[in-house]
């Protein structure tokens, strides 16, 4: 049986069966694998976007040292929600893609999202032009195309395949007929056809 006392003031705690110890490690190690998993997450982020430590230390003028990263990636050390938001911002990914599910896939599963439909014909889009595009065309556009990455966890933020499927929403967005949609897309400066499978 424990007795603890709330610094200071009259009341006291009565552990009767004398567990809180265990409750606090039980936290702690819960909290340390988490950790450990958004760790991971923001080191397959940062992977996907093909930078190094240094990279991201010198790319960000210093704000995120290549040293205090590592320490996150490796859930040594806990990021604040303020600097996870920020290194989102950096990443050009939305900022609850930096956190782990929050229940790990059973052991042995991993799920492929990258892989190609069964359809012969997609375009592969040039992110970095995106921003070129003006208006709420663009700015539609760009929406869907972050709710695709999201989807597939693809945030390399250079290019990204549009599958066949997909293009009836771009069209949509475009204002076009589905057969115009990559017309348009190479109108717009964004694509260069997708090898077929």
């Amino acid at each position: 049986m424990g007795l603890t006392s709330n610094q200071g003031e009259d009341a006291y705690d009565l552990d009767v069966d004398g567990d809180a110890d265990d409750d606090v490690a039980d936290h702690d190690e819960a909290s340390s694998a988490y950790g450990r998993r958004v760790g991971e997450r923001l080191r397959a982020i940062r992977r996907q976007k093909r930078l190094s430590l240094q990279d991201v230390e010198a790319n960000s003028k210093q704000e995120f040292k290549a040293s205090v990263l590592g320490a996150y990636e490796r859930g040594e050390r806990a990021i604040s929600v303020p600097r996870l938001e920020r290194l989102a911002h950096y990443y050009h990914v939305p900022v609850d893609q930096l956190l782990p599910r929050s229940s790990p896939r059973s052991p042995g599963v991993e799920l492929d999202l990258t892989g190609r439909t069964t359809d012969s014909k997609g375009v592969t889009l040039h992110l970095t032009e995106l921003d070129k595009v003006p208006g709420a065309e663009g700015e539609m556009l760009g929406r869907y195309l972050v709710m695709i990455q999201v989807q597939r966890q693809d945030f390399n933020g250079r290019v990204l395949t549009v599958r066949h499927d997909d293009l009836r929403a771009v069209a949509c967005i475009l204002g076009v007929e589905i057969d115009g949609a990559i017309d348009r897309l190479a109108d717009l400066g964004l694509t260069r056809l997708a090898p077929t499978a």
